[in-house]
């Protein structure tokens, strides 16, 4: 506990979810919140639960990433707030699913600006903040999709694949300012609102087989045997947002219970 006391932490896509699950372990920290996502009743909502739960100081943003003027807002609302951003987590994301013969090219493009050119303009603005106090860490919500593929969800794939290539390249970038950049790439998240609503009745629909049977066939695909779950995802964040992992840039770090192994 403790690990991100005193830090001044921004998080995209906190309304519910991961997002928002990954803004209670890092209050519980000790970090000072702006949570945002283009969900306003939900992040105002969400911001309520933590303070009513752990007493966090937290500001809650309407923001679009993929707006440069959201985003911007963003940041300057942060800044005035809490006079600095120490932390940032890119969780905003979104998936459909389908092949390369169904998807419409307006969903392809949305999947590409959320996932790549939201997550783009977000580390641009906010390390603007960090370079002027010469630290900061950043941590991209991937996925195991980035660097395995996935068949009927190229959209997805790519842009987690370009998030790992542009983590990377932001890290060289930016180290010269000691701003540490990383991604989580988690295995499949079950609980969460992805899964629940569209991937599990996408899949089954895809292969003809009931919804529990798409579990079971993605499980069989798990070493350890269960799926990931947002504590995995939480605890592996946190450790590369604290000094803990001062030495650790540009790295795409696993979560996946042993399915992806390079």
């Amino acid at each position: 506990m403790n690990e991100l006391k005193g830090k001044i932490g921004l998080i995209t896509g906190a309304a519910m979810g991961l997002g928002k699950h990954l803004a209670k372990r890092l209050a519980a920290e000790g970090c000072d919140l702006v949570i945002c996502d283009i969900k306003k009743e939900e992040i105002e909502s969400a911001k309520e639960e933590l303070v009513r739960e752990i007493g966090a100081r937290v500001i809650a943003l309407n923001a679009d990433v993929t707006s440069e003027e959201d985003v911007k807002n963003m940041v300057a609302a942060a800044v005035k707030e809490f006079s600095r951003i120490d932390l940032l987590v890119c969780n905003a994301g979104l998936s459909f699913s389908g092949t390369i013969h169904e998807i419409e090219l307006p969903a392809w493009r949305k999947i590409i600006d959320v996932n790549l050119y939201g997550y783009f303009l977000c580390v641009r603005e906010v390390s603007r903040i960090m370079k002027e106090n010469k630290y900061g860490a950043i941590v991209q919500i991937n996925s195991r999709t980035g660097k395995r593929g996935s068949a009927k969800n190229a959209a997805y794939a790519a842009s987690k694949g370009g998030g790992i290539v542009l983590t990377q390249s932001l890290s060289a970038e930016l180290a010269e300012f000691n701003i540490r950049v990383n991604c989580v790439c988690p295995g499949p998240l079950f609980e969460s609102n992805l899964w629940q609503n569209v991937l599990f009745k996408d899949y089954s629909k895809r292969y003809g087989i009931s919804e529990d049977e798409v579990k079971e066939r993605y499980l069989k695909e798990i070493p350890l045997g269960r799926g990931c779950e947002y504590d995995d995802v939480a605890n592996v964040v946190i450790f590369l947002l604290s000094d803990q992992a001062n030495y650790m840039t540009g790295q795409a770090v696993n979560v996946t219970g042993g399915a992806t192994v390079w």
